[in-house]
């Protein structure tokens, strides 16, 4: 929960869902690089494109899912190509997730370094 109460006195007490809005999901490459040795990120232990766009395309369909099947609710980038996203941060905050609790299947197509979307 993200968003405020209707009435807009409390903070934090709606979901994009409970607030109808939409979801703009992007790939991107740069979720994983090594940046403690040289003058460039290393990306070898990054998720293999194939695992990558596999990987991607269960989130995408998981929150369509969760919007009940309105894909018009859950837009996508496309896997792998370069985009330029604009956008209005409202509010102070940034939020990054980073656990892996609640990890999703990743699946084993093929692995290599780098190469994701």
């Amino acid at each position: 929960r993200l968003f405020p109460s209707d009435d807009g006195d409390a903070q934090w007490r709606r979901s994009v869902i409970e607030r109808g809005g939409e979801i703009l999901c992007v790939s991107q490459f740069t979720l994983y690089a090594k940046t403690t040795k040289g003058t460039k990120p290393d990306f070898h232990n990054a998720m293999g494109g194939d695992s990558a766009k596999g990987l991607y395309e269960q989130v995408v369909s998981l929150l369509r899912k969760e919007r009940g099947g309105k894909a018009e609710l859950v837009q996508e980038g496309r896997f792998g190509a370069m985009m330029e996203v604009s956008l209005v941060n409202d509010g102070p905050v940034t939020i990054m997730l980073d656990s892996n609790k609640n990890a999703l299947a990743v699946p084993s197509s093929s692995s290599g370094s780098g190469g994701g979307g």
